[in-house]
């Protein structure tokens, strides 16, 4: 008997753009590009908004505003998602961002405008939750590093051209048409994303994820389960951490208050963020409670000397306003890089995390180089496209692992405790290090950002130390 050839053919790693996910993953892309480009181009025409609105002010409390908005979303988000599916928990987040951008370009007033941004963040923080349980859920799990990989460059783009474009649009058509001007784009991506948003069982599609007939995974148990407990602590993480930020700020203006505020955050912080996480996951448990935290370790690492370095060279080395910014771009086409190649073959996750951070925390020493006497500050460049190539292979192999570990019940609850560390340590480490150069002094960054660098350095050495306890134990 002759055995048919195609019984033999070679399996074929799943296409995230060929036929069966083609307009789930253009459509989750562009929903993500276009969050991005807000986040990179609002920053550009900040200056604008203040000088039309008479609100100097409003720098901090508009950054604040959608981050403390968003890191809420990112818990009701994922709780519903597993109670419900991630359809509704996705289009409310799109409809939320596109109503807090119209109002945004709509503001009177700073306190509108500060309002418009917590709607942005609702709708952001909501968004992206329901976005990796989507990932979850409907792509198999040998394209899902692909996905994320896709993901990581989606913000390549926004990173290049956002500050930039934001900035033309503002000084030709005005900065109300930066957030107009993103609305009418949701629409496509709405439309392609429509079929990964409709119920569906694994069985009637090939590929699909592990959904039930109902479309959503069965129903979830336990202490992240529960509506009430699970939004008060969502409640105190967000306030603490608002209130925590806030009072580092002020530490070196108003200590009395800022002492107030500080120890009133982590107090907030410490009843709530621990029902956010799974179990043990502020003591680093083995598998995944590990596998969460280190998301927020290498966020805090990199990210909190990221913003530094353009005071570095433009303070110290006496570089111009876009020479600064040259090693920031650069370093996030490390990032995708980095995110690509750790999509090519499987890999041993937690020992690609492991050099991941090594990699961030070797490119944070580096950067220090650019204070010996000497050595040119473009040095930068290099030390942080290192750095990006880190974060790449690691960020995204978290990613990965924290869905395989996620049980189907779990996986937005999952999903929103990655964002929620995430975020808490790239804003907390930001925070004080901006502290540590009011307090040094700067007529001193030099001192300022070496000691902030040395820090960063320590926490990325934390994650090379425990990047192997995200191994399940045996």
């Amino acid at each position: 008997m002759t055995v048919p050839k195609t019984l033999y053919a070679p399996y074929q790693s799943p296409r995230i753009f060929g036929p069966e996910y083609r307009t789930a993953s253009l459509g989750i892309l562009l929903v993500v590009t276009l969050i991005a480009f807000e986040g990179m181009s609002v920053g550009a025409v900040m200056p604008a908004v203040s000088e039309d609105l008479d609100a100097l002010d409003l720098y901090g409390m508009s950054f604040s505003a959608f981050l403390i908005a968003g890191l809420f979303a990112n818990v009701v988000a994922g709780l519903w998602s597993d109670r419900r599916g991630h359809a509704w928990p996705f289009l409310l987040g799109v409809g939320l961002f596109v109503t807090g951008m119209a109002m945004a370009g709509a503001a009177g007033s700073k306190e509108l405008f500060i309002v418009a941004r917590a709607v942005q963040g609702l709708g952001g923080g909501a968004v992206i939750v329901a976005v990796y349980v989507m990932i979850a859920r409907v792509y198999v799990p040998e394209a899902r590093p692909k996905v994320f990989a896709a993901l990581s460059a989606a913000w390549v783009l926004p990173a290049l051209v956002g500050p930039g474009l934001g900035g033309l649009v503002a000084a030709t058509l005005g900065w109300r048409w930066v957030f107009y001007g993103i609305v009418p784009l949701v629409i496509p991506a709405l439309l392609m994303l429509l079929p990964a948003l409709r119920p569906r069982g694994a069985e009637t599609e090939p590929g699909a994820g592990p959904d039930t007939e109902a479309g959503v995974a069965p129903a979830p148990s336990g202490e992240r389960s529960r509506p009430l407990a699970m939004t008060l602590a969502a409640s105190a993480t967000a306030a603490g951490a608002g209130a925590l930020l806030y009072g580092v700020d002020l530490l070196h203006l108003n200590p009395g208050v800022g002492w107030s505020a500080t120890l009133a955050g982590l107090a907030l912080l410490a009843a709530g963020l621990p029902r956010l996480l799974p179990r043990r996951a502020l003591m680093f448990g083995r598998g995944l409670s590990t596998t969460v935290m280190m998301r927020g370790v290498l966020s805090a690492s990199f990210f909190g000397i990221n913003s530094f370095i353009p005071l570095l060279l433009t303070q110290v080395r006496g570089f111009s306003v876009i020479e600064g910014g040259v090693a920031l771009t650069i370093g996030a086409l490390g990032w995708t890089t980095g995110s690509y190649l750790q999509s090519r073959r499987e890999f041993d996750r937690p020992r690609l995390v492991r050099l991941g951070a090594a990699s961030v925390t070797s490119g944070v020493l580096l950067t220090l180089l650019a204070l010996v006497p000497g050595v040119t500050g473009w040095i930068t460049v290099p030390a942080w496209v290192l750095a990006g190539f880190g974060m790449g292979i690691a960020m995204t192999s978290v990613n990965v692992t924290a869905m395989r570990q996620s049980p189907d019940a779990e996986q937005g609850a999952n999903s929103a405790a990655l964002q929620v560390v995430d975020t808490l340590g790239s804003a907390l480490t930001i925070g004080f290090g901006g502290v540590l150069i009011n307090v040094i002094g700067h007529d001193d960054i030099a001192t300022g950002y070496t000691t902030i660098a040395v820090l960063m350095a320590a926490v990325g050495l934390l994650g090379v130390a425990v990047a192997g306890r995200m191994r399940e134990a045996a």
